[in-house]
């Protein structure tokens, strides 16, 4: 790590958030942990933390994915989105479950040899099968093919309002109302707010852990897991009415003094992030001007040094504040810090 901007992810809090969602959840069977999008931009080390916390499936986004937790691991892989259907052999071979999210992509790989889930569509509109008739339909080819169903699921796409999501319930429960459920190993409803939010409905035993691994959620006791850090690399003593940056966005309205860090759009902290605080020495502090490529400017006073540490995300408190001045959710907040930023891992 030449770089003075790294993230900084604690393994052991990570670990330890798992166990906390578990243990509250031991209705569950299955818990499977949601690590699509490099562990929401952590690093695929977090997997292994992940799996000690007691997560004892896995999700991801695409087969590429997949085959890189693969290396790291033989726990059970399931693919939520359909894939090409030219590596539907990789995947099997690989001990990777996919999903079937549709009666014309069954009908593209029925003679196909592999473990799935099928996704249903309760309202998202995104992926999934959406009648009771294109399931059955489904449900019988497969019968009668190699392939074999482990699990059906469908994803709640709005918790906080409690009519919607349990509409969403009725409506898995009618499409697959011709399906005896209890005769597929893995039913998997609940996402990371259904978790806490929901009682668990007598057909479900998984949910799915996303971003309340991470410590979003307020209803359990959870850890902030990372932060994001650099250092003030220079200070400028600027007098006022002068600018600072690109196009001379910022004018000071007074002498004031600017601390350089070497952060900046490339590393995912995109020019809307100006106005927003950052932390050092505990304190906060506010980006000013013009966001470059590579540097951003914060407006500080004269006990900050050259060295001192600056917290660009702080913790989840952190994270949500950066989210609504973004006008965004504190996923995009995670995902957003670019592979330019070098990981650092501790567990303590």
């Amino acid at each position: 790590m030449m770089r003075q901007t790294y993230e900084l992810i604690n393994l052991k809090k990570l670990e330890n958030n798992i166990k906390t969602i578990v243990n509250s959840s031991k209705e569950y069977k299955y818990h499977i942990a949601v690590v699509k999008a490099n562990c929401y931009g952590l690093g695929i080390k977090c997997v292994k933390s992940i799996l000690l916390g007691g997560a004892n499936y896995l999700a991801v986004s695409s087969l590429d994915e997949a085959l890189k937790v693969r290396k790291i691991t033989d726990t059970r892989i399931l693919v939520l989105e359909p894939i090409d259907t030219k590596y539907i052999n990789i995947a099997n071979k690989n001990n990777i479950t996919l999903t079937i999210s549709s009666l014309e992509y069954l009908n593209k790989v029925k003679n196909k040899i592999f473990t799935c889930h099928l996704k249903i569509n309760t309202g998202m509109n995104r992926l999934g099968i959406g009648t009771k008739e294109e399931l059955n339909e489904i449900y019988k080819i497969i019968n009668e093919s190699n392939i074999k169903i482990e699990g059906i699921y469908t994803h709640i796409y709005k918790s906080t309002d409690s009519t919607l999501t349990e509409s969403q319930f009725k409506r898995f429960e009618n499409i697959t109302s011709d399906i005896n459920l209890s005769k597929i190993e893995i039913v998997h409803i609940p996402n990371s707010d259904t978790i806490t939010n929901y009682k668990k409905k007598d057909y479900v035993n998984g949910c799915r852990m996303g971003i309340i691994m991470y410590g979003f959620n307020n209803k359990l006791a959870l850890n902030s897991v990372f932060t994001l850090k650099s250092k003030i690399i220079e200070i400028k003593e600027i007098k006022k009415d002068e600018t600072v940056g690109y196009d001379g966005k910022y004018k000071a309205n007074k002498d004031e003094y600017i601390g350089i860090v070497p952060i900046g759009y490339a590393d995912g902290i995109i020019r809307k992030n100006t106005g927003r605080f950052v932390y050092i020495n505990n304190n906060k502090y506010k980006i000013v001007g013009n966001i470059c490529m590579d540097m951003l400017f914060v407006l500080i006073d004269k006990t900050v040094k050259v060295n001192d540490t600056v917290e660009i995300i702080k913790d989840n408190q952190h994270i949500n504040e950066i989210a609504e001045h973004l006008e965004t959710i504190n996923y995009e907040v995670m995902c957003d810090v670019s592979s330019r930023v070098d990981r650092k891992y501790i567990e303590e």
